[in-house]
């Protein structure tokens, strides 16, 4: 069996500073953010990819916020990167100044480890610099983790929140990559420093320290915190206060590949709606018409998503159910009936298997109503909640893939939804037709927390609901992207949570 060349993929984080920057405000200082553009090879277009946090009144910006990419080693990925002034709450970019920008490829980054380029800008001002004392009776402090390089120089790692007018305080617990932290290294310097926060930027130092992973990992350390310049001046001086470190502990966060790597299995179930609302599925304008030239919605829908699932199932056996038809041979209207009409086994084989299912129920069915899709929510957690007692390792998870054109019973889907998400189990809504969605858009909880009717949360967010119309003229690729981006990180999400 031949086999094509194997792609070799790697994430990589970029951090961002800048140094002189050009100052566009009047009263103070710029208020710097750099946003990315990754360059689109076949368009030739430039597409946004993320956006710094702002830092205010700050001509010598280190960004806390990294930036995330895919790193291709056939591919030239053309970068830009251009810093903003920004003053105002939108998020166009418009109305903000510019500062200047910089192209290069991520391999030039790559290569390199550290990149430097000259903003392209007009002709630079002179800066001005101003000492500013701190009245006030307490400090705001704020840490921040910078990381060695092997140049000596030092790249931001992460960041904390102010911890206002308080000279004891207690920042909240934080998760950093060990990666940015100290490039895996547990002998590389990390350099602690506690500064006092001003509104205008100027932040002044109150202390810092030198550190390594192998010494943050002793738990209950504590650490002076020095001022070189008061440590010069003054010949009494011990510090400026201690850093006390309450608990440091390293995790290894496993990624969707290490659990695929592991045996994981994704079991694909299939729900599809029968209901009167579609209208004679023998007629042109019914959303289910059987068309010898294009497949109709629902099964574009079925063939983008079950080909990028079905190679996760050894297999390849795939349970498809329907809901809200009237079925033979007595005719009562069902919410949870195998397609095959064989309740014992409902596996159809493979993705064509589904199809062929699906084709073959529709003459005999009689479409009618409700949607009620909870009753199918609920048939795939009861074997996701088996399995949940019997894996001793992740060994099996659930994905169920819903075709509808509306939903009915809201408050009983939204119970069986919370009732789910502490299961290995992901729900995935593909709204069909163009009929008002913005009910089941809730179920997506991208908004918000989903709660049941009774107010209980969602453990975790399980739902992605995409409307199918959103990706009609698109490829099947484009729509089996947005219907399955979210389910790596619930796998990983619902075993990180397990331990």
């Amino acid at each position: 069996m031949a086999s094509g060349p194997a792609v070799c993929v790697t994430k990589v984080e970029l951090t961002i500073a800048c140094r002189n920057l050009q100052d566009k405000d009047v009263t103070s200082k710029s208020d710097p953010m750099c946003v990315v553009h990754l360059k689109d090879p076949v368009t030739k277009t430039w597409n946004e990819i993320a956006r710094t946090e702002r830092i205010k009144n700050e001509l010598n910006p280190d960004f806390s916020k990294k930036v995330e990419m895919l790193y291709y080693f056939e591919e030239v990925q053309q970068i830009r990167f251009s810093i903003f002034d920004i003053d105002n709450t939108s998020a166009t970019l418009d109305d903000d100044d510019f500062l200047g920008e910089t192209e290069c490829s991520l391999a030039k980054i790559v290569s390199s480890k550290t990149y430097k380029s000259p903003l392209m800008t007009r002709a630079k001002k002179a800066l001005s610099k101003s000492l500013i004392i701190d009245f006030m009776g307490k400090s705001d402090p704020f840490l921040e983790f910078w990381r060695q390089n092997s140049d000596g120089t030092w790249t931001l790692a992460h960041r904390t929140e102010v911890v206002k007018n308080n000279l004891n305080p207690t920042w909240k617990p934080f998760v950093v990559p060990i990666q940015s932290l100290c490039g895996g290294d547990w002998d590389r310097k990390i350099k602690v420093m506690c500064n006092d926060w001003d509104s205008d930027g100027s932040h002044d130092l109150i202390g810092e320290f030198i550190t390594d992973m192998k010494e943050l990992e002793t738990s209950q350390k504590e650490f002076p915190c020095i001022n070189a310049k008061k440590k010069a001046k003054k010949s009494k001086y011990k510090n400026s206060g201690t850093i006390h470190v309450t608990g440091c502990k390293v995790e290894k966060q496993f990624s969707f590949l290490d659990f695929v790597f592991g045996g994981l299995q994704l079991n694909f179930t299939v729900g599809i709606d029968f209901p009167g609302s579609n209208g004679d599925p023998n007629s042109r304008d019914s959303l289910q018409f059987m068309d010898t030239v294009r497949p109709n919605e629902y099964l574009q829908a079925l063939s983008a998503v079950g080909a990028v699932v079905q190679d996760y199932d050894t297999d390849k056996m795939y349970p498809a159910l329907g809901f809200g038809a009237k079925i033979p041979p007595h005719y009562a209207v069902s919410h949870e009936f195998p397609l095959n009409f064989t309740p014992d086994n409902p596996y159809c084989q493979g993705i064509e298997g589904i199809i062929d299912g699906y084709k073959r129920a529709m003459p005999v069915l009689k479409f009618w109503g409700p949607t009620n899709i909870s009753p199918i929510i609920n048939h795939v957690a009861r074997f996701a909640y088996q399995a949940q007692s019997n894996d001793t390792s992740p060994s099996n998870y659930y994905i169920l893939l819903i075709l509808t054109d509306g939903i009915t019973d809201m408050d009983e889907t939204r119970q069986a939804i919370v009732g789910a998400s502490n299961l290995p189990m992901s729900i995935i809504i593909v709204g069909v037709g163009s009929a008002d969605f913005s009910a089941m858009e809730m179920l997506d909880g991208d908004d918000g927390v989903l709660r049941a009717p009774s107010g209980q949360p969602v453990a975790r967010d399980i739902v992605q609901f995409v409307p199918y119309r959103e990706y009609k003229k698109a490829s099947a690729a484009a729509l089996a992207k947005a219907v399955l981006a979210e389910v790596p990180g619930q796998v990983t999400q619902y075993y990180r949570s397990r331990g």
